[in-house]
């Protein structure tokens, strides 16, 4: 037998496992959110926590490779939206799946709120979905339907006010966070009414994701 044919197995247990823990990861994540211990989710997988930790070295990278695929539907959204001949309704309809994926994985609904520098598949990922984000802006502005002061920025602030309200009322009051959308995408259409306070600098708002990922990835 040859050192090839020998190896092969061992290239096909370790494919399994991982693909064992990326499932036990994402459905542990989707119900409880990020801060299910690891030795839950490797006892989910079943395989031992040392084969989870050789697979994915932090809870960081684990985040990242149970939420790729997610992060490539987030993606591939807003090139959808960009598509619809009606910026406005482009835009709105964009925020407002981005939000129901908030809505049905916990896990995911965080995800999209933080960074991970270190996970550059998954990174590379969301820079294209914010560059499409920020043509769909664009266009909307162009359009006339969306306020001129409105940031790019400020997807990230409402993903954050829906993930505490959705963290708040999951289960009891499921229509809190749809209200909460429609209210913002109200105050988002123009004509606007009075002046907003500067937002962050886009420098700002990425430290506040990095700070939020570490706290993430420590717990």
């Amino acid at each position: 037998m040859t050192r090839t044919s020998r190896q092969a197995p061992l290239r096909v247990d370790a494919e399994r496992n991982r693909q064992q823990i990326v499932d036990a990861a994402r459905a542990a994540f989707a119900e409880r959110g990020l801060d299910v211990p690891m030795h839950e989710i490797a006892r989910r997988a079943g395989v031992g926590v040392g084969t989870l930790y050789r697979r994915f070295p932090t809870r960081a990278d684990l985040i990242a490779g149970a939420f790729e695929e997610k992060m490539r539907n987030y993606a591939d959204g807003v090139e959808v939206a960009l598509e619809d001949p009606d910026p406005w309704a482009g835009f709105c309809g964009y925020v407002e799946r981005l939000c129901l994926m908030q809505s049905t994985d916990r896990g995911f609904g965080h995800v999209l709120t933080l960074t991970f520098p270190t996970a550059k598949t998954f990174e590379a990922t969301r820079r294209r979905a914010y560059s499409g984000f920020k043509t769909l802006v664009a266009r909307a502005k162009e359009s006339g339907a969306l306020r001129n002061d409105f940031v790019p920025e400020d997807l990230i602030m409402l993903l954050l006010a829906n993930a505490a309200v959705l963290a708040e009322t999951y289960e009891t009051a499921p229509r809190m966070s749809a209200r909460l959308i429609a209210y913002l995408l109200q105050a988002f259409a123009a004509p606007a009414r009075g002046e907003l306070p500067a937002p962050p600098t886009p420098n700002q708002t990425y430290r506040s994701l990095l700070r939020l990922a570490g706290e993430t990835a420590d717990g």
